[in-house]
């Protein structure tokens, strides 16, 4: 397992871009974010990412299945010192942004709802 987390709170827009077939993502950073960046993030306990994101590693929120299609040039070093990237659901083989990782559902897999980011549901990648 690469990174293993908690979500402790959402920010009251944080799921806002989810499920949007323009923009579909999330913004994760540890509980301890910047108090104007918290009503945008999915924040979460602070924990230590183990090795770095790398496409075709599995992304895990409630236990629903993701591939990571691509890493941005920063999102491992601001996931590592900060908890926070942006979790693009459109995948693609080029990250938007730096600090973005792109993931897209594994086939067959569920969508993503408001319940799978309920205060202490899980977020993993391995």
């Amino acid at each position: 397992m690469k990174y293993f987390t908690r979500i402790q709170k959402l920010g009251k827009d944080s799921l806002t871009f989810l499920g949007d077939p323009e923009s579909n993502f999330i913004i994760l950073f540890n509980d301890n974010a910047p108090p104007a960046f918290e009503d945008l993030c999915v924040l979460h306990t602070i924990e230590e990412l183990r090795a770095n994101i790398e496409p075709g590693d599995m992304m895990l929120i409630n236990e629903k299945g993701f591939e990571v299609t691509a890493v941005g040039t920063e999102a491992n070093e601001t996931l590592r010192g900060l908890g926070h990237c942006t979790v693009s659901f459109k995948g693609g083989p080029e990250a938007e942004r730096p600090g973005c990782i792109m993931v897209e559902a594994v086939k067959g897999e569920e969508p993503l709802t408001s319940a799978d980011f309920a205060p202490g549901n899980t977020i993993e990648f391995i």
